[in-house]
């Protein structure tokens, strides 16, 4: 058994980061819609995901600067235009998504890079990937940035204020999971499927 205290004994952050992404799992996945203030459209998933509050509906996700330093085209996006499209990472689109984590330049569209068409978004400017069966437009409720290292993050907390699914997906109470095929993430290139499924009854 090892112990670590990092202000003692400082792991490096890809050493961290490696631990982190490898025990805190498996995540789900934000495929995230944003547009700089020409209109560029940019597409990126972040595994660093999930539901932050019912009422008022947030989601959080966190990019982490590069290796550089520098900020991601999401972020840079959410200083210029404060709304973003939120999709969640499923089985059918897999291999788009993965297309869509290439670094790229910021004015090239990744919807296009990865061959998805794009359609409106009710209450946002951003546009959705239009064969996507769940995604939530929002609006930018706050950014908290944890430093200007390599490797932090920027936590993102994004408002809900439209939804679009499938309506083979939900009935009005539940979503169908075999519909949705949502995928995880683990460590390195490793996703996970929901195949695998158990239930526990939570107690009284």
């Amino acid at each position: 058994m090892s112990d670590y205290l990092l202000d003692e004994s400082p792991l490096s952050p890809g050493v961290i980061y490696r631990l982190l992404s490898g025990t805190v799992c498996p995540r789900p996945i934000a495929w995230v819609a944003t547009q700089d203030k020409h209109g560029n459209a940019n597409l990126a998933p972040f595994s660093f995901f999930n539901v932050a509050s019912v009422n008022p509906p947030v989601l959080a996700f966190s990019p982490l600067l590069d290796g550089s330093g520098e900020l991601k085209d999401t972020v840079r996006n959410l200083n210029d235009v404060a709304e973003c499209v939120v999709h969640v990472g499923s089985e059918a689109l897999v291999e788009a998504l993965n297309v869509t984590s290439a670094s790229v330049p910021p004015d090239e569209d990744e919807f296009a890079l990865a061959g998805l068409e794009k359609a409106s978004m009710p209450g946002v400017s951003v546009p959705r990937i239009a064969n996507a069966p769940v995604a939530f437009g929002c609006k930018l409720f706050d950014m908290i940035r944890f430093g200007d290292q390599p490797l932090a993050g920027t936590l993102v907390l994004a408002q809900v204020v439209s939804i679009h699914i499938d309506d083979a997906l939900w009935d009005g109470r539940h979503v169908d999971m075999e519909q949705l095929k949502p995928v995880g993430r683990l460590a390195g290139s490793d996703y996970l499927r929901i195949s695998d499924r158990f239930a526990i009854e939570r107690p009284a």
